[in-house]
């Protein structure tokens, strides 16, 4: 059986258990502020400045499947998305993210996005900025492949950038209860 760890990766973490930037390392926090189960490694990424569902494993198989899934090929692994974006998000974006967008490395796949009331989630730290003026909105995106800083390219080429993400799914895993630095450990 193999380990798998249910990580909610708070705010301005490094989804690593080293910072390989020296001017940095001893600034900025990484996994083994919160995780010291050792030979465990993340199954993908997370932006530092994104939040949410991490998955870790001691399993090379299982770590290749999460983060490298193949679209075509049955192992997918979906992976959705909180977003809270800058402005009130029309329908006119949300079809385009529903068709799939062009970014610089190419077309994104078509994604599954709908307009949700605000999930309730733990306070940011630091909050997220506040205008007055301008009104935000959430969506849910769910996704299955994983192109850099995806989910916020996509959200500014249809003009909503984004202020907020929180990952809160991938595959069959949940965030669940996790508050921010928690984590739960899964035999698969």
């Amino acid at each position: 059986m193999s380990q798998l760890i249910l990580f909610n990766k708070p705010y301005n973490v490094l989804s690593q258990f080293t910072d390989s930037d020296k001017e940095y390392a001893s600034k900025r926090e990484t996994l083994s502020h919160y995780i010291s189960i050792k030979k465990v490694y993340p199954a993908g990424r997370l932006d530092r400045d994104s939040e949410g569902l991490l998955l870790l494993t001691d399993s090379g198989h299982l770590q290749h499947q999460i983060a490298h899934p193949v679209p075509n090929a049955g192992v997918a692994k979906e992976k959705s998305y909180w977003v809270q974006v800058d402005g009130a998000i029309t329908e006119q974006a949300i079809r385009q993210l529903r068709q799939g967008v062009n970014l610089k490395d190419g077309l994104t796949l078509p994604a599954k996005v709908r307009k949700i009331s605000p999930p309730h989630l733990w306070p940011r730290n630091p909050p997220v900025r506040f205008r007055k003026e301008i009104p935000t909105s959430w969506i849910e995106l769910i996704i299955s492949e994983g192109k850099n800083r995806q989910i916020r390219r996509m959200s500014a080429v249809v003009g909503f950038p984004v202020l907020r993400l929180v990952r809160h799914r991938i595959g069959k895993w949940h965030l669940q209860n996790l508050q921010p630095g928690e984590f739960k450990v899964l035999q698969v």
